[in-house]
């Protein structure tokens, strides 16, 4: 089990910009997403900011409820732990100009060289 941390707060705050492109999460979750950034945006707040620093106090609140509650599909995003398959960069295209090579297949036999 994580803690909250800043650390994990921080990467979960990258995360979110993956976890909205990806078609496979449910519409409720990209929506929660969306309004926390309008209620950050909008003017009127439960606790006014004039009253600073308890002002942002509520913009606080909500967005850590919102990371918490979004905890388990945010940490598949971290890219820290994504694991990134690069060979579908190269599929199909010559790596190595002007060499030809053979591929010998393996008859079990180990030799030791």
């Amino acid at each position: 089990m994580r803690g909250i941390t800043f650390r994990v707060i921080l990467k979960r705050i990258k995360a979110i910009r993956f976890m909205m492109v990806d078609p496979k999460v449910s519409k409720w979750k990209k929506l929660l997403v969306v309004f926390g950034i309008v209620y950050v945006l909008i003017p009127i707040d439960i606790i006014p900011i004039a009253i600073f620093p308890f002002g942002f106090l509520d913009d606080l609140v909500l967005w850590i409820w919102i990371l918490f509650y979004l905890r388990d599909t945010l940490d598949k995003y971290w890219l820290g732990e994504k694991e990134v398959d690069l060979s579908k960069n190269f599929d199909g295209k010559t790596v190595i100009d002007d060499v030809e090579y053979e591929v010998e297949p393996d008859n079990g036999s180990s030799e030791e060289k």
